[in-house]
């Protein structure tokens, strides 16, 4: 999908489900804006990673693409960056949409869960849900705690 020139014109975030189909997300300029305010802050919070804003990620359900991750240095050493991965990253964060369902949500949760990852965020208007593979945690076990814009 990566070098196919008609799915780059898309103005959307495109993932491939476990059928190979394509599934096209549509975004709005809050979602970009809190995309970006956590991207920001986990790099300003965690240095000691590299942080995504829709790196792809190969999972029992296809091909997804969280709208941020953050990696420790050793997830990079070990899987470079290959595309998609071939595990999820330590975090792996949605920005919830309207669209979003969530039984959606619920399967893109136990997908990065069972790829790797050690939290997933569930980022709403109102706050942020941490879920690990023990259930919802009401704080990170990597020391952070973000505040959303208003």
């Amino acid at each position: 999908m990566i070098g196919d020139p008609l799915l780059a014109a898309i103005p959307y975030k495109v993932e491939l489900n476990e059928k190979g189909a394509i599934e096209v997300s549509p975004g709005s300029n809050r979602h970009g804006m809190l995309q970006a305010f956590i991207a920001g802050e986990l790099r300003r919070l965690r240095p000691d990673g590299t942080t995504f804003t829709e790196c792809s990620i190969e999972t029992q359900i296809g091909v997804r693409v969280p709208d941020v991750a953050w990696a420790s240095h050793d997830f990079i050493v070990r899987h470079r960056l290959t595309t998609p991965f071939v595990n999820a990253p330590e975090i792996c964060i949605e920005v919830l949409s309207p669209s979003n369902t969530v039984a959606d949500m619920n399967e893109k949760v136990a997908a990065y869960l069972e790829a790797g990852a050690i939290e997933v965020w569930l980022v709403r208007d109102d706050g942020i849900e941490i879920i690990a593979q023990s259930g919802p945690r009401p704080s990170s076990v990597f020391g952070m705690e973000l505040v959303l814009p208003p």
